[in-house]
């Protein structure tokens, strides 16, 4: 750290507040507006050329984005406008590290301005440096990208498979038709070579989810009350959903205590239950790899008869709209568990049934796997950024940690 600086951040960057679209000059395009929540729409023109550093100063306070193309930036962020020779990635890491909560924002209206930024004083490194401490970090980030896509890929491989087999009955249609088959023998002759008066494939039938699974509510412990929050139990609320990046859930952003699960009638759901956001918003959904509870807005989903978690999982993607329509409500949509044990879902034989969980489960064994790397990568990123930034780890130090973890 001898080369390390005493300065402030006005000293190093400019920040810029962003710019607004009226509904008069917005043009669809593939330019992103990126406001303090994240990208908005998409706009024909760029402010920025990029690669970019956008940060909430209003709604989402002290969001950090990095948008590597050209971007406008939204009236409710800043902007870094001129990066003075620095590295842009390592300034957006070190973005990240500002405490906004630390700062006079003011409380009716929090806003976040340049003038609350630019004289705060830092110790700022030299270039090199820089480029060493974001080669790290972006080694991380640029893992769990990897990770992230693969996990999409992998998913769509399982939604793909669903349809083709329980939705469009690809394989019975072909069959049908007298094309050549495209699945290996022993899973071929698994498959009616007919469709029934119904139009499904003859010898299976229409059930529903209620009959088929064990469906469950969730409640909220009290808030005031302490002795039911920070134990050892994993809660669910939708937002843990909302941010997922695969379709499995592994942690939740609070926990419950033995006294806090005796307040939910549903207790503790096992791993491999399916959830389904049923209110605020319908529809976020993922499969569970830990026992948890959940709150009111889910209904929880045990499979603990004929089907797999795989299967209703893709079952409930492919009946969305189905779902929506079956929700109702004044002030937000809601779907009750008595308007979802209904809805129905087709039944195929036993041994199709079995031999679509075998390689369903495979695909999904992969996407659990992944996503356990990828929050272990994240969380040895959260633990470095602040001490790469404040000199207190070595970057030698961190390249090691980096390599024992990949």
């Amino acid at each position: 750290m001898k080369k390390w600086k005493i300065c402030s951040i006005g000293d190093q960057i400019t920040l810029q507040r962003g710019v607004d679209i009226t509904q008069k000059d917005a043009h669809m395009g593939k330019i992103p507006v990126i406001s303090s929540g994240g990208i908005s729409f998409f706009h024909d023109t760029a402010i920025d050329d990029g690669p970019g550093v956008i940060i909430g100063r209003k709604g989402s306070l002290g969001t950090v984005y990095w948008s590597p193309a050209p971007y406008w930036p939204h009236d409710t962020t800043l902007w870094v406008k001129d990066f003075k020779s620095n590295n842009r990635r390592f300034v957006y890491y070190f973005m990240k590290t500002l405490k906004t909560k630390d700062l006079d924002v003011g409380s009716s209206n929090p806003t976040l301005n340049r003038n609350h930024v630019h004289p705060l004083s830092v110790i700022w490194p030299p270039f090199k440096e820089q480029e060493k401490i974001s080669e790290i970090l972006s080694l991380l980030d640029d893992k769990i990208d990897l990770n992230r896509g693969m996990n999409e890929t992998l998913e769509a491989m399982a939604r793909a498979l669903f349809r083709d087999w329980f939705v469009d009955f690809g394989p019975t249609r072909a069959k049908m038709a007298g094309e050549a088959p495209y699945l290996a023998p022993e899973l071929w002759e698994l498959f009616p070579d007919r469709l029934d008066d119904e139009g499904k494939p003859e010898g299976w039938h229409i059930s529903s989810i209620g009959d088929e699974t064990d469906i469950v509510g969730g409640s909220t412990p009290s808030t005031s009350n302490s002795i039911f929050w920070n134990g050892n139990h994993y809660w669910a609320t939708p937002k843990d959903l909302s941010g997922l990046n695969s379709p499995v859930l592994s942690d939740t952003s609070r926990k419950i205590t033995d006294e806090g699960l005796t307040q939910i009638s549903s207790g503790l759901l096992p791993s491999g239950s399916v959830l389904l956001s049923s209110r605020a918003p319908v529809g976020y959904t993922a499969i569970t790899t830990v026992p948890l509870a959940i709150n009111q807005g889910f209904i929880g989903v045990k499979c603990t008869q004929s089907l797999s978690a795989p299967y209703v999982l893709l079952w409930m993607k492919e009946s969305m709209e189905l779902i929506l329509q079956n929700a109702n409500g004044s002030t937000f949509q809601e779907i009750s568990k008595k308007n979802f044990r209904p809805l129905p879902i087709i039944k195929a034989s036993h041994d199709l049934l079995k031999a679509f969980d075998t390689q369903s489960q495979g695909i999904f064994d992969k996407i659990i796997v992944s996503d356990a790397e990828s929050r272990t990568l994240a969380q040895l990123r959260d633990l470095l950024l602040p001490k790469l930034m404040s000199g207190e780890i070595s970057i030698r130090d961190a390249e090691k940690m980096v390599e024992d973890a990949a």
